[in-house]
């Protein structure tokens, strides 16, 4: 009864095989192939294309704001899409549900 387990096995270590083989020569082709700088202001953190700052209550862009609230709700707009998409194969929803998602997504785009 194991030895229907044994392609599995195979197929899972020659997969973790070959995917340390792609890191390990990606990681000797990059020490081969790089150009080396040394710059000060590559070892500093990034903070989001601002200027660095000590302060954590400045003030920044609304539109930060915005696009993290159109996010949200296109995001909704998916998780509301997938169920009506799998019961709208269903004879019992038909037009009228196609006609409520539709008029859903006219309001919200």
């Amino acid at each position: 009864m194991l030895e229907n387990y044994i392609p599995v096995l195979v197929f899972i270590a020659v997969g973790f095989m070959m995917g340390a083989m792609f890191i390990m020569f990606g990681k000797i082709f990059s020490k081969l192939l790089k150009v080396d700088r040394p710059n000060p202001a590559k070892l500093s953190p990034f903070e989001c294309g601002f200027d660095e700052f000590e302060d954590a209550r400045m003030k920044f862009d609304v539109r930060y704001y915005l696009v993290a609230i159109l996010f949200i709700i296109f995001d909704l707009e998916i998780a509301f899409l997938f169920p009506w998409a799998i019961v709208l194969q269903e004879e019992s929803v038909g037009m009228f549900g196609f006609v409520a998602m539709m008029i859903f997504l006219g309001i919200l785009v």
